[in-house]
């Protein structure tokens, strides 16, 4: 981490909040249509998943919305938006009911659910409904330095993880790619630190062209010329800094889900290519990817 950035982390509390591994549902007929209007029956939302994990691929899946790791909400639902809102990327989790009592974990995204990275060998011993609890911490995270930048969804873990590099007064982070604004699709009309923005994947001819189809989660990328302060808008001179955090969908507009991490004026926020930008590797959550 960049010594000269300076952080309010001494202000931030730090509190526990807890959710159930979810079952995966679905609802009568199970049908998702395709952009020419054929109908799949397809996995990947909810419960424990065994395949995919922060640092695979996000394209590419037999599958729907592919979410890595474990998946895991409140069924209260004001508990459940306390959840949301409070937990933050590269927070703690632990288990503390079942066989994997006391198993560590990391939260690696939100979607529906809160998504939550756990070593293959503890995914093993998790059943649909244990509980699993979270020290959240980073609602309120500030950079001190550079008090036009927002952050959303960052815990101080992970601000130590990205890093960012000061420049002339600016912020650089690394990304693994830029998206073009264009192509961001279902999520806008959502506040920023609620959920994710869906990539437009279904031109696969453009996804190539661009290298999206390269993607995999847990990849930091960039966006010039949006504004994520509130929703998420279109807007020239802003930039955002977000995080791949589910895979891609057979449904229009529907692609590997965006949840934003930063956002603030280009003139201090921007990004640079490094292909290596990806939470599995800069928080230690996987040796290879």
């Amino acid at each position: 981490m960049n010594q000269g950035l300076r952080w309010n982390f001494d202000d931030l509390v730090e509190m526990a909040v807890t959710g159930r591994v979810s079952q995966p549902t679905l609802r009568r007929g199970g049908y998702v249509h395709r952009p020419d209007g054929v109908g799949e029956m397809l996995p990947g939302m909810s419960g424990i998943m065994y395949s995919a994990r922060v640092g695979d691929r996000a394209f590419g899946w037999a599958a729907d919305h592919v979410e890595p790791g474990v998946s895991i909400a409140n069924p209260d639902e004001r508990a459940d938006y306390a959840l949301h809102y409070l937990t933050c990327i590269g927070n703690e989790a632990e288990v503390v009911t079942g066989f994997a009592r006391g198993a560590k974990g990391v939260v690696t995204g939100e979607h529906a659910r809160l998504l939550v990275d756990f070593a293959p060998e503890i995914l093993d011993e998790m059943t649909v409904g244990d509980t699993v609890q979270i020290r959240a911490q980073g609602r309120g995270l500030k950079l001190e330095s550079h008090p036009e930048i927002e952050f959303k969804k960052t815990s101080p873990s992970l601000a130590r993880a990205l890093g960012l590099q000061e420049k002339t007064g600016r912020i650089s982070c690394p990304v693994t790619r830029e998206l073009p604004a264009r192509i961001m699709g279902s999520g806008a009309e959502l506040n920023a630190e609620f959920v994710d923005q869906d990539l437009m994947s279904g031109d696969r001819v453009l996804m190539t062209e661009l290298g999206i189809d390269q993607m995999r989660l847990g990849d930091l990328i960039g966006i010039r010329d949006v504004d994520h302060r509130f929703g998420r808008s279109y807007r020239t001179g802003w930039t955002a800094v977000c995080l791949c955090i589910h895979g891609d969908s057979v449904m229009t507009g529907h692609g590997p889900g965006i949840l934003t991490l930063m956002t603030g004026p280009a003139e201090y926020l921007d990004f640079h290519i490094d292909a290596g930008a990806n939470i599995a590797h800069t928080l230690g959550i996987r040796e290879t990817a």
